[in-house]
């Protein structure tokens, strides 16, 4: 009896485990919680349907190493580019205002944020500072040995002693990936 009770116990936790999910939060709540505990921001900026956002959800982020990794280092942000939510970031509030909600399974306006950020295409993912000041673009779909460089290049300060493309490119050429491929 015993023995079943820990089995089940076991299945249990490792489920939990495998299916580990990332936290996602709003930018505004990623920039009250580096208040308190400073940490880099990693945004999705997806719209509802684009095709390969759907890819990289389903294949990425659902990658247990990758959720990890992101819940442990980062703050993780979703934005629909495309959303009508209002969004406070950079002393300015954004909208948007030609959101039909007819449209939100289909092409719809461009939120201003999206705009300012200047993001043109999707899926693209946003590495921001603890000051929440832009690090860097990554764009399109990127599996989670492909996504694993950025993470890790962008987890902290440590990509400032990058200074030139030669040291960029030692750094790429040398990484090796260790996230697993299995969701």
């Amino acid at each position: 009896m015993l023995r079943n009770l820990f089995t089940i116990l076991f299945i249990f936790i490792s489920c939990q485990i495998y299916s580990q999910e990332i936290n996602w939060v709003t930018l505004d709540q990623a920039l009250e919680l580096q208040k308190k505990n400073p940490k880099n921001i990693i945004m999705d900026v997806y719209t509802n349907w684009c095709g390969p956002c759907k890819l990289l959800d389903r294949n990425t982020f659902k990658n247990k190493d990758v959720s990890s990794f992101i819940n442990k280092y980062y703050y993780a942000v979703k934005f629909n580019a495309e959303g009508d939510s209002e969004v406070n970031y950079d002393g300015r509030v954004f909208t948007n205002p030609n959101f039909q909600p007819e449209k939100t399974q289909r092409r719809n306006g461009t939120h201003q944020l999206t705009r300012y950020l200047n993001v043109s295409a999707y899926p693209t993912i946003i590495f921001m500072d603890k000051n929440s000041d832009l690090i860097t673009y990554v764009r399109g779909y990127k599996t989670p040995q492909q996504l694993e460089l950025w993470l890790k290049l962008f987890k902290d300060e440590g990509y400032k002693s990058i200074k030139t493309q030669d040291e960029f490119n030692k750094y790429y050429e040398s990484f090796v990936p260790e996230f697993s491929s299995i969701k």
